[in-house]
């Protein structure tokens, strides 16, 4: 597209001006994503909920988000980011309003229907922005902060609400949550715009055309690899930091409340070192993705492997390990978008984006549900029964996420190669490098 037709300069000061907004909502979302994990043995005691009942507030919740993604990634590329956001934004601030209120399970798992709701709008929006709004070379640098960047919500809740939950109580301290989402609303609306080109091609498609973006986008193998790269390296982290990792340090291994939150909070810390490193990897090596990835969950596997394996409970330095290897499955996951940006033209890229995203979510979605059912199992008498050993038990159905998408990566990353090779009309041109057609 010719410079004549940019209002603003790519990677300008605008364009940073338009990501930090867009980001601030997608810090607020992982804070409203993640806030369930740290309150979940409080919820347990207010809406006297059994383990699995309290896996159904996490489960509903990445359930409305995993399946809002590919109609969202429609929605997006019809509408655009700003609306999206700003419909995101007050979609969760209204549904943590009432989660502060509600007294009953019914009431509080509708609440955090409408929190995934929510949060379902934000990620892929913003992504869409850094694709528009940077030039492609800066695309996964800026792609990666924005990872790690959100992760920052995820310190908060760790933090500060796991603190005010304490000192406050429950109805003040997610009123105070939704409040946020009031302020950013208004930043939204006067800083954010879908894209600094004069002709605003986005907002010109159809909806018939938006459905066939989604197709063309499903159908290319690039887009599938992303998906299973998302699924395997982030839900592990997710699982953690939105609803068993609290209940595993303190009942399961004995930490202390504060102990704990410090552990999540590395966890964070751990994002955000090791996201730029991912950016600087996939910007010299991006036909080693999908291998960087396997390496990933190697690692995460092995360190899971031995604190299961641990006789009792395992030590805090073997704990500290843990959740740092854990964490970087999350920005190691962002490799799956970078993927959907590199084998799908701009006109996809919410369409692919959504589909990705899918992908982490519905693997965490499933091991939350299966942990769930493994405690109440083991532990029937409820969340003052856990052990070491119950969870010892329950964690273990992580291997049958791993598994299952390391197959399916190795799957796709050969038909995305063959695709690559086999085709002969240039469509690829644009997107791979002529020296990695040639080193592949």
């Amino acid at each position: 597209m010719s410079d004549r037709t940019l209002r603003f300069p790519l990677g300008g000061s605008r364009a940073w001006m338009v990501w930090t907004s867009a980001v601030l909502v997608y810090i607020l979302a992982i804070f409203h994503r993640t806030s369930l994990g740290v309150a979940g043995l409080v919820a347990a005691d207010r809406f006297h909920i059994s383990s699995a009942q309290l896996a159904t507030f996490a489960m509903v919740q990445l359930a409305v988000y995993a399946a809002m993604q590919i109609p969202v990634g429609a929605l997006l590329d019809r509408y655009g980011s700003r609306v999206l956001l700003i419909a995101g934004v007050t979609t969760m601030s209204l549904a943590q309003l009432a989660f502060a209120f509600v007294d009953s399970y019914a009431a509080g798992i509708l609440a955090r229907v409408f929190v995934g709701m929510g949060d379902a709008m934000v990620f892929v929006s913003v992504l869409r922005l850094v694709a528009l709004w940077f030039p492609s070379a800066r695309t996964p640098m800026v792609t990666q902060v924005t990872g790690f960047a959100g992760q920052l919500g995820a310190l908060a809740a760790a933090g500060p609400l796991a603190a005010s939950l304490d000192g406050l109580g429950w109805t003040t301290s997610f009123l105070m949550a939704s409040g946020l989402g009031v302020v950013l609303g208004v930043v939204l609306l006067f800083v954010v715009r879908d894209s600094p080109y004069a002709d605003r091609e986005r907002t010109e498609l159809k909806m018939r055309a938006v459905g066939r973006a989604v197709r063309h986008a499903w159908r290319e193998p690039g887009t599938r690899l992303g998906l299973w790269c998302h699924f395997t390296a982030q839900f592990s982290a997710n699982v953690f930091a939105i609803m068993w990792g609290f209940p595993f340090l303190t009942a399961g291994q004995g930490l202390s409340t504060g102990q704990a939150s410090q552990l999540l909070a590395l966890m964070v810390v751990t994002t955000v070192i090791s996201s730029p490193l991912f950016g600087v990897f996939v910007t010299r090596y991006p036909y080693s993705r999908s291998t960087l990835i396997l390496g990933v969950v190697a690692a995460i596997m092995t360190v899971w492997t031995v604190v299961l394996l641990w006789p009792g409970r395992a030590p805090i330095w073997l704990l500290i390990v843990l959740v740092m290897v854990t964490a970087v499955g999350g920005p190691g996951s962002m490799i799956g978008f970078d993927l959907a940006r590199t084998f799908n033209p701009p006109t996809r890229i919410g369409s692919a984006t959504g589909i990705v995203n899918v992908g982490g979510f519905v693997a965490a979605l499933g091991t939350v549900v299966l942990i769930g059912a493994v405690l109440d199992r083991v532990s029937p008498g409820g969340p003052s029964t856990y052990t070491v050993d119950s969870f010892r038990w329950a964690m273990a159905v992580q291997y049958l996420v791993w598994f299952t998408g390391i197959a399916m990566i190795v799957r796709y990353r050969r038909r995305t190669r063959r695709h690559i090779h086999a085709d002969e009309t240039g469509a690829y041109d644009h997107l791979i490098p002529e020296k990695l057609r040639i080193a592949a």
